[in-house]
């Protein structure tokens, strides 16, 4: 395909969709058309024919009924951070929704009413403003919608669950152009399969969450021992984190250390093991759970200490900046095993970007006790979520780091339980599948068939219609 056909438009179809859009129609002649289809991963390098930045829903309908009428491929983009870069697309149409930034706190309802292209530091300081957060996820400048759909694991889930198990109910544009609202009480099918299904159904433009309190200070926990006490830190990790409460959502996590002023000059690049961590109850009583895997061994950094909820929510956000190249597999196990350990140590020292990364994330507590009625998430039932993260700056060493996160990866399968759709790349249905399990993705399938049957929303971990 040339890069002319790549950038020509149906002038009249166009001009049609010009005259009633509210928001900015971007095209490959614009200035700042190469910003606007750059995403979170910097691998990610796609040219859309047009990018449509919509102002509210019926922008999202005029748009959507544009590039079927063309035959145009359609990608949804909130915060971009797709892992495999889903949220743009060569020679299509992006559906952006990063212009749609309204959020509303009820007080007196708790309750909090989120449009689709809010961020999780947005999100956040609305709400920290009343006390109050909905469980996300872990670094601020991620989508709000992108994470919600798939679940949302997050620094609050041992308290108070999934992003999904908050969201109370959802405004949504399908692929024949109808606004649906989608809640236990209306759509309620539809709604069970938003929780944790992704965008297969629709073009999400608006959240309603419920609040819990939290804050506005937590205490925030970082630890980080050399790399060669892996395994004894790993042990003392699963040994400490099994007798927390829910107040404790943690993390083991492998690196090297960052180049960040709140580093001993000494410590940086160095390759560590760590644990960190949020606990969201009284600060004494954090004080004396952390205790323990504080005083373990001899600690090259301690960062423990009391934060604002807002400053730990963007802890990570320097590690994961707009524009790195990132490769991720990602895997449940049931436990820290003696064998699942062995295999990260084994790995773990192989990783040679001074950006890559090994986080094991402890679920269980309000995770492991949904409603009856919890979504289409899979995987409530895993012990840890590994997220092996390969990242560079640019081109230079992605390959090695690539393939080490594939090694990593194929090695722990042994262990495997599931895996969290959220953390995929591009990896082919059989790994959607085992991110749902049969019973569930037979559902969801269905629930496709319903609200998609053409496969319009198929840039996404797709439930496909049919076989």
């Amino acid at each position: 395909m040339t890069e002319t056909t790549r950038r020509t438009l149906d002038a009249r179809g166009l001009g049609a969709l010009r005259a009633g859009f509210t928001g900015r129609l971007v095209t490959a002649e614009h200035a700042d058309y190469d910003r606007r289809r750059a995403v979170w991963n910097g691998a990610i390098d796609r040219r859309p024919r047009l990018i449509a930045r919509c102002a509210d829903p019926a922008d999202v309908i005029r748009t959507i009924a544009f590039a079927r009428d063309q035959d145009l491929e359609i990608a949804v983009r909130s915060g971009g951070h797709s892992f495999p870069g889903l949220s743009v697309v060569d020679d299509g149409v992006v559906v952006d929704l990063s212009m749609m930034k309204d959020v509303t706190v009820d007080t007196r309802a708790r309750t909090v009413r989120v449009q689709a292209g809010v961020l999780l530091g947005e999100l956040d300081r609305a709400t920290q403003q009343h006390g109050m957060a909905v469980p996300t996820g872990a670094v601020s400048h991620t989508g709000v919608a992108g994470l919600t759909l798939g679940g949302g694991i997050g620094w609050l889930m041992r308290k108070y669950g999934l992003t999904i198990d908050r969201l109370r109910a959802v405004d949504l544009v399908t692929a024949d152009g109808r606004r649906l609202v989608a809640s236990r009480s209306r759509n309620a099918e539809l709604f069970w399969g938003l929780r944790g299904g992704g965008g297969n159904f629709g073009v999400v433009t608006s959240f309603t969450f419920d609040l819990r309190p939290v804050g506005p200070t937590v205490l925030s926990g970082l630890v980080l021992w050399p790399l060669e006490e892996a395994e004894v830190v790993a042990r003392a990790y699963r040994a400490w984190c099994a007798g927390q409460p829910d107040d404790l959502t943690s993390a083991l996590l492998f690196r090297h250390a960052p180049d960040a002023d709140d580093i001993p000059e000494e410590v940086r690049g160095r390759p560590v093991v760590g644990v960190i961590g949020c606990w969201s109850g009284p600060i004494g009583a954090g004080e004396r759970a952390w205790a323990r895997i504080r005083a373990h061994g001899t600690p090259l950094v301690d960062l423990t200490q009391p934060r604002a909820f807002v400053d730990h929510q963007s802890m990570l956000d320097g590690s994961y900046p707009h524009g790195i190249w990132v490769h991720t597999r990602a895997c449940n196990v049931a436990e820290l095993s003696d064998g699942v350990i062995a295999t990260a140590v084994e790995h773990v020292g192989r990783m040679q970007s001074p950006r890559s990364s090994v986080i094991a994330w402890q679920l269980g507590g309000a995770v492991a006790r949904p409603g009856p009625d919890a979504g289409a998430f899979g995987g409530r039932d895993a012990g840890f979520v590994f997220n092996i993260t390969g990242i560079t700056a640019g081109a230079e060493g992605f390959a090695h780091e690539r393939a080490w996160v594939r090694r990593f990866g194929d090695a722990l399968a042994a262990h495997e339980t599931g895996v969290y759709v959220n953390f995929l790349m591009e990896e082919g249905d059989d790994r959607v599948r085992a991110a749902y399990g049969s019973a569930t993705h037979r559902r969801l399938r269905a629930l496709k068939r319903v609200h998609d049957p053409d496969n319009v929303f198929h840039l996404n971990q797709n439930i496909a219609p049919s076989e």
